[in-house]
């Protein structure tokens, strides 16, 4: 194909994209896929610090109808300035800028809130909180938990491709097997997308033990704060259930059709993201219709952060004292945005061993070495099926509980029926089986988006591993 056919197939797609869908203009569509790529790159050099030219031609696969405007793309990764950028036909230019103690955020020709380095964080927590392994990758504890990691790590001979990175599993506390992909490792940061979503719903449960919000009252929205508005109705529980009715699109399609949802525009042009999700108009009545979108968790970002005193320094200070800290999390990066907000629908990075951490808190009802960090009951809340979610969606986590055209997919796939799971595209999951005792972790970036299925098949093959009542050698 000629690069005039081919600006032509661009030009088309995107403008027959933007007449089908009229709520965000078509010349958006540049910015917010380079705002993807350089914000994506730049998460991968300088705080995983793994090879962005790898995670770009992975990322690019797997996501559908990219292959049409790859060849227009193209980006720059500045080592020295620590910022990437990216451009489309030449234009619609994008730049992530790295922040020591922040990460990447989108700049947009501005500086961002909390210019500073955040304080160091403090010593752990470590008294009552026995390690979960010793330094080195945990070999497989019997014959049939390595052929489980094998299945995981094993590639089809054909697209599309899963690129696992970790996979770690705990099983009563303990690190039983893990596997890293070449460059990664135990220490190595990875981008968790969505799964991100469950952190934030943990710091909102910490904020309603402590009193600072509460779930079933108006959430304190000062845009909303009038009675009159249709938005004053809208609680902390329709945030984190996906059920405000915020008219923003959905945030379950990585493909090229999805840069034109508001959300996106949101994410990768907006310098105020959680004030652009709160200025949007309501599709449907509070409550009453469940539609995942990111906005709903950037607000609930937005309330942590005011909550805590803020700033984006104040809103780390809070997540290591109430949160990582406890947990023994000791290198986790939370993105912010411009305006020092947290980007909580998508952006944390941790090593695959810390994501295991706090799928472990989960698992214990909220309680670690003895402290109680979550409210009683928070699990079970997060836990529960959201009524209409039909994927099986609770508050923060998906889940198997209830019954949902979701958790009898998974749930026939072998995953157990009170398995609950934060959940990124790509295939990231931090899945906990209280009947098994068990933490699955899996990272990656699968062509499959969310590899649902090899993962279902991971945790059942882990579970049949480790039922048979032996974890130290043998088949």
């Amino acid at each position: 194909m000629t690069p005039m056919k081919k600006l032509i197939l661009l030009v088309t797609t995107i403008v027959c994209a933007g007449l089908a869908l009229t709520a965000v203009r078509a010349h958006d569509v540049p910015r917010v896929a380079t705002g993807f790529i350089s914000h994506t790159l730049c998460s991968a050099a300088f705080v995983s610090k793994v090879d962005p030219d790898e995670v770009y031609a992975e990322t690019l696969e797997a996501m559908p109808g990219v292959g049409l405007i790859a060849w227009a793309l193209a980006y720059h990764v500045d080592r020295d300035a620590k910022q990437v950028t990216a451009t489309l036909l030449g234009g619609g230019q994008s730049r992530a800028v790295y922040r020591d103690g922040f990460g990447c955020y989108v700049a947009n020709g501005e500086a961002a809130a909390d210019a500073a380095p955040p304080p160091a964080a403090g010593e752990p927590q470590r008294a009552s909180l026995p390690e979960i392994a010793g330094a080195a990758p945990v070999e497989p504890a019997n014959a049939d938990l390595k052929r489980a990691l094998d299945c995981a790590f094993g590639e089809p001979g054909q697209p599309t491709f899963r690129h696992t990175k970790a996979v770690v599993v705990v099983k009563d506390g303990r690190v039983i097997a893990e596997r890293y992909a070449r460059g990664y490792g135990v220490d190595t940061p990875i981008l968790g997308h969505s799964a991100t979503k469950s952190v934030i719903s943990a710091l909102t449960g910490i904020l309603v033990r402590q009193g600072k919000l509460a779930l079933n009252e108006p959430a304190p929205v000062a845009a909303w704060q009038n009675p009159s508005d249709p938005h004053h109705a809208i609680t902390v529980d329709h945030l984190l259930r996906h059920t405000s009715g915020l008219a923003m699109g959905s945030s379950l399609n990585a493909s090229l059709l999805s840069a034109l949802a508001p959300v996106n525009r949101m994410k990768y042009i907006e310098r105020d993201m959680a004030g652009f999700a709160e200025s949007s108009a309501l599709e449907t009545v509070p409550g009453s219709a469940w539609n995942y979108h990111d906005g709903n968790y950037l607000i609930l970002s937005r309330l942590i952060r005011d909550a805590a005193g803020g700033h984006a320094a104040d809103v780390l200070r809070f997540a290591r004292r109430e949160l990582f800290e406890p947990l023994g999390i000791r290198n986790v990066t939370l993105e912010f945005d411009a305006t020092g907000t947290p980007e909580g629908s998508a952006q944390m990075l941790a090593p695959a061993r810390d994501w295991a951490r706090f799928g472990l808190l989960y698992l214990n009802d909220g309680v670690v070495g003895g402290r109680r960090i979550l409210p009683e009951g928070w699990v079970e809340y997060s836990a529960a099926l959201t009524p209409n979610g039909w994927v099986g969606i609770g508050a923060g986590f998906w889940t198997n509980r209830g019954d949902s055209r979701g958790s009898r997919f998974r749930t026939a796939l072998g995953m157990p029926a009170d398995a609950f799971y934060a959940s990124g595209t790509f295939g990231q999951y931090v899945i906990v089986v209280p009947s098994g005792r068990l933490v699955v972790v899996r990272l990656g970036t699968s062509g499959n988006q969310y590899e649902i299925e090899s993962v279902s098949h991971l945790v059942a093959d882990v579970i049949a591993a480790t039922d048979k009542g032996h974890l130290a050698g043998g088949d």
